[in-house]
C-alpha cells in the first residue's frame, strides 16, 4: 500500500472540512449574519458617522476574531463528536498535513468573512476605500488572517475534548490574538486613511503580522500532533 504524503493528507482535509461548511451552511446561515449583525449594532451603539468612520478597522478585526473563535469551537466540536481525531492518531495519518489542511481552510472562510465585512463598513459607516492604500489592505488581510486561523488552529486542537472548551478557546485565543488586533487595526487605518493616517504609518505594522503569522505557523506545525494527542 502506498504510503500517503503530507501534502494528499493536507488536501484531504482542506476539501472535507471545506465540503462541511458547504454541506452545512454554517458560514453563510450563522456566522455571516451574525458578523453583520455585529457590526449594524456597532452602529446604532456609537451612532455618529465621524467615530464610525474612525474605529471601523478595529471593529471589522473584533468581527473577524469573535467570528472565527466561533468557526473553530464548531469545526473541532463536529470532529470530537465523530472522533475523528482519534481515528487519524490511531491509523498514524502525520499530524503536520492535518494542522495544514485545517489551517487552509480556516483561512477561506475567513477571508469569505472579511470581504463581507469591508463592504459593510463601507456601506454603514461611510468608510472610504483609497486606490493607493489597496496593495497595504489586501497584504494586511493575508498576513493577519494567516497568523489568526494559525492561532484558532492550534488552540482548537488544544481544546478539542476538553471539558468547558466553549469558555476554554476564548481564553486561550483572546490574549494570544492581541497582537495581531492590534497591527491590523493600526495598519487597516493607515490603508483607509482613517484619522488621517498616512499609508506609510502601516507597513512597520504589516511587518509585525508577517512575524507573528510566520511564527505561529512555524510553532503550530510543531505543536499540534503533541497537543491533540495529550
Amino acid at each position: 500500500m502506498a504510503e500517503v504524503s503530507r501534502f494528499d493528507v493536507a488536501k484531504a482535509v482542506f476539501v472535507k472540512d471545506l465540503r462541511v461548511e458547504i454541506r452545512s451552511r454554517v458560514l453563510v446561515n450563522q456566522i455571516l449574519p451574525f458578523s453583520a449583525l455585529v457590526m449594524v449594532l456597532f452602529a446604532f451603539a456609537l451612532d455618529a458617522t465621524n467615530v464610525l468612520t474612525r474605529v471601523a478597522p478595529g471593529l471589522i478585526w473584533l468581527a473577524v476574531l469573535f467570528s472565527m473563535i466561533v468557526i473553530v469551537q464548531r469545526g473541532f466540536a463536529v470532529e470530537s463528536a465523530d472522533g475523528a481525531l482519534e481515528a487519524l492518531q490511531s491509523a498514524g495519518v502525520d499530524a503536520l498535513g492535518v494542522y495544514w489542511g485545517k489551517w487552509a481552510a480556516l483561512v477561506v472562510q475567513l477571508v469569505v468573512l472579511e470581504v463581507l465585512l469591508v463592504a459593510t463598513a463601507v456601506l454603514l459607516y461611510g468608510v472610504d476605500l483609497r486606490a493607493e492604500g489597496v496593495v497595504l489592505l489586501v497584504t494586511t488581510s493575508i498576513s493577519a488572517t494567516c497568523g489568526l486561523a494559525a492561532v484558532g488552529t492550534i488552540y482548537g486542537g488544544l481544546a478539542a475534548g476538553v471539558s468547558g472548551r466553549e469558555t476554554l478557546l476564548p481564553l486561550l485565543v483572546l490574549p494570544v490574538a492581541s497582537p495581531v488586533l492590534i497591527g491590523a487595526t493600526r495598519a487597516v487605518e493607515a490603508a483607509l486613511g482613517t484619522g488621517g493616517t498616512a499609508i506609510s504609518e502601516g507597513w512597520p505594522w504589516l511587518g509585525l503580522l508577517s512575524v507573528f503569522a510566520v511564527a505561529f505557523g512555524v510553532g503550530g506545525s510543531f505543536a499540534f500532533g503533541p497537543l491533540i494527542e495529550d
